[in-house]
């Protein structure tokens, strides 16, 4: 029998992202079929659903992806989808909440370059403040550049209480350190700005967070990396087509890497993933490290 391909796309949320479909029937899944509002404790009987039913070469043309809005909830899912595998009954699973694990690779991913372009060296010991750090994209870049080795810093811009919470919980749960911090008023923003060393922007679509003032304040950044592209821009003087164009607002001379530049690598980064699990004879499981790997290889 002729295998066709078939991706299992689950979410809680009520409705599926059309980015995510698109993406995944033009990487070669001949089917993407959706399954919403699906919680945590519904995983297991969906994915045994789904394994047992197409025999031991049909599962190898069978995957999962998770979607969603909440990353903690979408590692909850690909666990219980792991646990609930009966080798050789097995597939390959793929979580993606929001697009917030490629997003967050491709801006490390392109932060780390350009770093590396200006200074000759890595990430490791180095201050990353991630603004928005506390929604699905910030946190999760803000744990990549922590796995990197980087001192991480989310910024909220509500309390620090809520910085501290959400660092603390990735802390328990992934074993990464990051740092809470709040930036709700000018002197905040730039007393963080002052000690850093590469600035990620993560915050809602349409929102400045940075402005000249606050950049005159960035001593020592050398590479600022935003995702917002929706006008205004989230740091000023940086386009969203950047790719390593020097601030001319910042004292260093800092290198901008603009929204759709982040988005060019992100897109590939989703693509190869989901190629490569139609492409794998053994089932495979990815997150948002096995993310990073991949968006190194596209920089």
């Amino acid at each position: 029998m002729n295998y066709q391909t078939i991706l299992h796309m689950f979410t809680e949320v009520p409705n599926l992202s059309p980015f995510d479909v698109n993406m995944a029937i033009d990487a070669g899944w001949n089917h993407c079929i959706p399954y919403t509002g699906l919680g945590v404790g519904q995983v297991a009987d969906f994915t045994q659903d789904a394994i047992f039913s197409r025999g031991p070469k049909g599962v190898t043309r069978t995957g999962i992806f998770i979607g969603g809005r909440d990353i903690h909830r979408a590692m909850d899912m690909l666990n219980a989808a792991r646990k609930a595998m009966v080798p050789p009954f097995e597939v390959s699973v793929f979580a993606d909440p929001s697009g917030a694990f490629t997003t967050a690779a491709a801006m490390v991913a392109c932060g780390e370059k350009a770093y590396r372009r200006r200074t000759g060296d890595s990430l490791q010991a180095k201050n990353v403040v991630v603004f928005g750090g506390t929604g699905p994209v910030g946190l999760t870049c803000a744990m990549l550049a922590a796995q990197a080795g980087a001192h991480a810093i989310i910024v909220s811009h509500e309390s620090k209480e809520k910085a501290d919470v959400a660092a603390a919980f990735c802390g328990e749960r992934y074993e990464t350190a990051i740092t809470g911090a709040v930036g709700s008023g000018d002197a905040e923003i730039c007393a963080l700005l002052s000690e850093a060393d590469l600035v990620f922007g993560a915050a809602k679509a349409g929102v400045q967070i940075l402005n000249d003032r606050h950049l005159a304040s960035a001593l020592s950044v050398q590479v600022f990396c935003d995702v917002n592209a929706v006008p205004p821009e989230g740091i000023a003087g940086l386009g969203v087509m950047d790719n390593g164009v020097e601030l001319a607002s910042t004292p260093a001379g800092a290198l901008g890497i603009g929204a759709l530049a982040v988005g060019n690598v992100k897109y590939q980064t989703q693509r190869a993933l989901l190629q490569q699990m139609i492409d794998t004879d053994k089932p495979v499981y990815l997150d948002f490290s096995q993310a990073l790997v991949v968006a190194r290889s596209k920089v």
